[in-house]
């Protein structure tokens, strides 16, 4: 099933107590691309680069299945760069640097061959670039999923509020859905942020777990113990491509399946964690992927019986 992919491919700096980078590729779309083709393919990007982008991260994107006809280059501008510093407890960061360069005038181009995509990931970006890649495709697709952040609630909410009425699944983590809310009840919020729009609504919590919400259904998947948390960042970038990759890989957008598909993203950010950057996302095995989802399955299983 066709997927395109909008979002950010950039370059990070990243400092955790663990060690420290340089810059590296990173970018919402890049950590969603790399990990929905483990699901499906093609993916379809669009973006935007500088002309210091290497040409050699563009060759791994495609290598990953990614079709990179909608990656635009600016040869003349820098690519976006953050640059952040995680704490002891890998739950809260320090931004160090934004570079918006030549995010910040992105004209998204939606390519023909694009147009009859039947999964739209819009990955967190300006919300007015998000309505343009909505009001550009010719036909709705079957499934458009957003993400989005407290920044855009802060400085652009009447854009965002448009936005988001014109998805299907929202995702958000749970300080930003009690922002956008204004509810301190996650419940509560659910009910008021589906009535904005989306359908669906997913809840991140980081290390513990995800909720999914439609109606008056809840589900909630926890997020796998890890001894080691090394590196954060793109983990809920990952968790969203293991998601509508899932879903685009199975053609099934119902409640129940959704479930699956949240344990499946929340199985490939357990592994986006594991190493610095995108570096544990690059070279996985389908056995290493079944047994992870496994892991998941066995952590919630328990029978309601009573022992005789």
């Amino acid at each position: 099933m066709s997927l395109l992919v909008v979002g950010s491919v950039a370059f990070d700096a990243l400092e955790t107590p663990f060690g420290k980078t340089d810059k590296i590729i990173g970018g919402a779309a890049t950590y969603i691309s790399l990990c929905s083709s483990y699901f499906t393919k093609p993916i379809n990007l669009v973006a935007v680069v500088g002309g210091d982008f290497p040409k050699s991260d563009i060759a791994l994107l495609q290598q990953h299945g990614v079709n990179t006809e909608g990656l635009q280059i600016k040869e003349d501008e820098k690519s976006f760069f953050w640059s952040g510093r995680y704490f002891n407890d890998m739950n809260s960061r320090e931004t160090l640097v934004t570079e918006l360069n030549v995010l910040g005038s992105f004209d998204p181009v939606i390519p023909d061959s694009y147009q009859n995509c039947e999964y739209l990931m819009l990955g967190n970006l300006a919300p007015q670039v998000q309505k343009l890649v909505i009001e550009r495709l010719k036909n709705r697709p079957k499934l458009i999923v957003m993400d989005t952040m407290n920044f855009w609630m802060d400085i652009a909410l009447p854009e965002l509020l448009e936005t988001i009425a014109m998805v299907d699944v929202l995702s958000i983590n749970d300080e930003e859905a009690r922002q956008l809310s204004g509810e301190y009840s996650l419940v509560k919020a659910a009910k008021k942020i589906m009535a904005m729009g989306p359908k669906f609504l997913i809840i991140k919590k980081g290390e513990h777990g995800a909720l999914l919400f439609h109606g008056e259904k809840v589900f909630f998947a926890p997020a796998l113990p890890l001894e080691d948390v090394f590196d954060p960042t793109g983990a809920g970038d990952t968790f969203a491509g293991g998601f509508i990759g899932y879903l685009a890989s199975t053609g099934d957008i119902s409640f129940e399946n959704m479930k699956r598909a949240i344990i499946h993203g929340s199985a490939m950010a357990s592994f986006c964690v594991e190493k610095f950057g995108t570096e544990r996302m690059l070279n996985l095995e389908q056995t290493e992927i079944d047994a992870r989802v496994q892991q998941f399955v066995e952590l919630v299983n328990f029978s309601v019986e009573a022992a005789v």
